[in-house]
């Protein structure tokens, strides 16, 4: 039996390719965007009244959403660049909006079989792997995610404990997101980076929800 896969964020370069990566696999996906669906994370009643229109329950759910910078603001170098609105635009963006999403968790998950509920984070959100600094806004906003997915995991495990929620680095992804940033650091294209994700996915289980996971199936410390 093929998978209903609910896809948040379809339009950006990891959302699109795992759209793709699923429909290839025969999954039926929903895509949903706020470029094609007017769903946008920042709009409580514009979460609310996109995902009560869908037709729930789905095997697996993505949140592929997620800015480095908004509003054309760069990540902080340093404590003393931080302002109050791009850090604001940061956790709503990257914290809060997922959050929105996953209030609504019971709903689009169903509760007697497999489901997973995976949020795209980012390695940099890792306190105990933070050695460099720097990016303050959008590596606290990636740290409270992780929180607010291993939060949700412990609810979710009560009603529906099948359920495996996750967060995941997918590692560096040649995407518009990260165009400016990549430097000397090694990337791979979102097909690429989308198929890693779907493998890590598959080979998880509910021992492991609320976890925190790279590209490889390895775990990030928190």
């Amino acid at each position: 039996m093929n998978a209903r896969v609910l896809v948040i964020g379809a339009s950006g370069g990891i959302g699109a390719a795992l759209v793709e990566g699923c429909r290839a696999r025969g999954d039926a996906v929903t895509p949903l965007s706020r470029s094609a669906d007017g769903l946008d994370l920042t709009d409580e009643a514009s979460v609310s009244a996109v995902l009560e229109a869908v037709a729930s329950p789905f095997d697996a759910v993505f949140i592929a959403t997620g800015a480095l910078e908004i509003d054309s603001v760069s990540p902080e170098k340093s404590i003393r660049s931080i302002t109050q609105k791009a850090m604001m635009d940061q956790f709503a963006l990257n914290a809060v909006g997922p959050a929105l999403v996953l209030r609504h968790a019971s709903k689009l998950l169903p509760r007697d079989r497999r489901a997973v509920f995976a949020v795209l984070s980012a390695r940099v959100g890792s306190i105990g792997d933070n050695r460099l600094g720097g990016w303050i806004s959008y590596r606290s906003a990636k740290a409270a995610v992780n929180q607010i997915v291993h939060t949700a995991a412990i609810e979710l495990s009560r009603s529906h404990p099948q359920s495996i929620c996750v967060a995941l680095h997918p590692g560096t992804v040649e995407t518009p997101f990260t165009e400016k940033y990549l430097g000397r650091h090694p990337a791979v294209p979102p097909e690429e980076a989308a198929g890693n994700l779907l493998n890590v996915v598959d080979g998880l289980t509910p021992a492991e929800s609320g976890g925190f996971f790279d590209w490889a199936g390895k775990a990030v410390p928190w």
